[in-house]
Formats: structure tokens, sequence, C-alpha cells
């Protein structure tokens, strides 16, 4: 999910790639011809694509987005303006209910047999006969603390709400994840419809704003390695970056649990390459190749070729990186439909627009 920004070389490499993508002669370099890919930022490594269009003479346009919902609506204005798409669990859902995917043809992805059973059937609370998606990253969210900065047990996210940390939290730019937090802290679901429990949530976020150093996005993991906050909702995968950058960072899940998601690749509906598609995702399925990108990104691999060959064994057995889901309460996010969709954003919009 989710997931940095990129670096300048990659944006340089795209935007080459973008600007002579029309040209004839790419035609002759790539006689399989192009594939459009749209995935999250910093969430692939770069090596990754170059090795895909030499082995299979296709030439890769490959764009990023920051959310699943900026990702939703260019699909919705154009399902055909990409071929394979890395959306996160709910969104996959809600993409499948608006008839906006492939069902793909496994026979065309040898590999996906590397991908864990478990995984397929977590996905099938979005996927439920695992017809349109592959997993390619899971993970956890939680709290990640700086010890010298924090005195208190991190084990609640109530801790979110402590006025001793003013000006030290960084919260998630985002409706689901920020609201989950609240909605967790009141004993809720975070798939929750109630208007009076997003009510509640609402009314709790608005009240830890003013403690609240910035809501966003990419930025958590480098203002905690460099020191600039105490505490931050932050995805697992980062969490793992951070401990080797700075060995005084924890990541934590809160007792009262979390969204335990799944980014999945999909083939859009009116795709214009998808046996390139399948290609891409097949080679993504690859033991090599996933654990390639493991190392690069450090999000939790659902492959089990590329995790039986982590050659650092503290990462293998990490409970950051792979851990134990029945050692705290376990949600995946799932899409709710038009009406609750609305609730959530008018909520979210009553959040980021409250003063104080």
């Amino acid at each position: 999910m989710r997931k940095g920004i990129v670096s300048c070389l990659l944006t340089a490499a795209i935007l080459t790639q973008i600007l002579t993508g029309c040209e004839k002669s790419d035609y002759t370099k790539y006689p399989n011809g192009k594939l459009y890919v749209y995935n999250w930022g910093e969430y692939i490594d770069e090596d990754v694509i170059s090795q895909f269009e030499e082995e299979y003479g296709i030439d890769v346009i490959y764009d990023m987005f920051e959310t699943n919902e900026i990702m939703y609506a260019k699909l919705a204005q154009d399902n055909s303006a990409y071929d394979v798409v890395c959306p996160s669990d709910y969104m996959i859902q809600k993409l499948i209910e608006n008839d906006m995917l492939k069902e793909l043809n496994f026979d065309n992805i040898p590999n996906s047999v590397n991908i864990g059973s478990q995984y397929y059937e977590q996905s099938r609370d979005f996927d439920p006969e695992n017809k349109y998606s592959v997993p390619y990253c899971w993970g956890t969210v939680g709290i990640l603390y700086n010890k010298t900065m924090v005195d208190d047990v991190v084990d609640s996210w109530d801790i979110l709400w402590d006025s001793k940390y003013n000006g030290q939290i960084l919260m998630q730019d985002s409706v689901r994840d920020a609201m989950m937090v609240a909605l967790l802290k009141n004993g809720y679901s975070l798939n929750t419809t109630d208007p009076s429990e997003i009510q509640i949530a609402t009314d709790d976020l608005i009240k830890q704003k003013p403690l609240v150093q910035a809501y966003v996005v990419d930025q958590v993991r480098d203002k905690m390695i460099g020191g600039e906050a105490a505490l931050g909702v932050i995805y697992s995968g980062e969490a793992i970056y951070t401990a080797r950058e700075n060995p005084d960072l924890v990541y934590v899940v809160p007792k009262e649990g979390t969204n335990v998601w799944i980014d999945s690749w999909v083939i859009t509906k009116e795709s214009k390459n998808a046996e390139n598609a399948e290609k891409w995702i097949d080679f993504m399925c690859r033991g090599d190749i996933a654990l390639k990108n493991f190392e690069y990104i450090t999000y939790s691999t659902p492959n089990e070729v590329a995790k039986d060959n982590i050659e650092d064994e503290d990462i293998r057995n990490s409970k950051v990186a792979f851990p134990d889901l029945d050692s705290f309460p376990t949600e995946s996010y799932k899409y709710l439909g038009y009406d609750a969709d609305r609730l959530y954003n008018d909520a979210w919009m009553e959040v980021k627009s409250a003063d104080y």
C-alpha cells in the first residue's frame, strides 16, 4: 500500500517513457507491444521494471498514485487508461462491483501458486471467488513511536489523544485509515455503517486535531526517522524500513486491533494489453522477483518462495513483517457502498475543515 515518494531517477525514466511512448521506433524496439501500469509510489524495485522489459520485449509505461480514491477516479474516467493496477482490498471490491475489472486467466499466471493459500483466503473478503486479483503485498497499520521521546506504555490508540504529545503526533491523511483509528479506539468495527458510531469517531478526531502536527501520506517515515515527531500512524512495511534507519523507533499494533490489508494486482475491464498484463502479474509472482521487491520496499510479501529465501533471519522471523495475526484483533477494509462512502467522506471533510 502505500507508500512513499518515488525517486528522481524513476520519475525521470517514467517521464522519458511517456514523452517517447508514441514514437514509431518504440514499436520496433518492443515487438510485443506496451503495458500501462498504475501502482503506488515507491512500491517496486525500479530494476524489476527494466528486467521485465528486457525479458519480454514489452515497453512499460509506469505511473503512480497516492491513494485508492485517486486511482479509482482515474479508472472511472477512463477504464482503458491502464492495463494492470495495484489497488487495496476494499477498492478491489468496489471495482468488481462496478464491473471495472477483467477476470484473470490463471493458466497464464502459473507463478501465482507461489502466493500462500492464506492470502487467497483473506482475499475472499473482497474478491469472493479469487477471480480478479493476485496478492502483491500485505501488512498492518499501527503506531510508530520514538522511545527517547515517549515515556508511556504504547499499547492503545488512546495515546494519540494524550495532550502530553501536543504537536508530536502524525496522522494518516486518509479517510479510512484516520477513521479506523478513532473507530477502534471506541470499540467499533472499522467497517461500521452506523451513523452514530461514525459521528462519535468524527468528534474524537476533531478533539484530537489540535494535538496533531500534520496529516500526511508519505512523510510519516521520514519525519519519524528524523526525530521530528514522537508518535505516528504508519504501515508496517514503512516501520520495517524505519527500524533500519533509527533504532529508537518501535512499532506496535494497539490492543484494540487494526486493519490487515492486502494490495493486489488486477487487470482493468477495458485493458488494451491484457495478455501483457498477465505476463506482468506472473513475473511479479516469481520467487526471485518477489524477493527483490521485498528487499527494496520492505512491505510484507505473500510469496512463500520469496519469504523462504530472505537471508536476514531477523527479518524473516520479524513480528512486524510477518506478525501472528491471532495475537490481536484484525479486520480487513470492505467497500461499504455509495451511501456509506458519503458518510465517511463527509465525516473526513468535517474533521479536515474543523477550526481549533
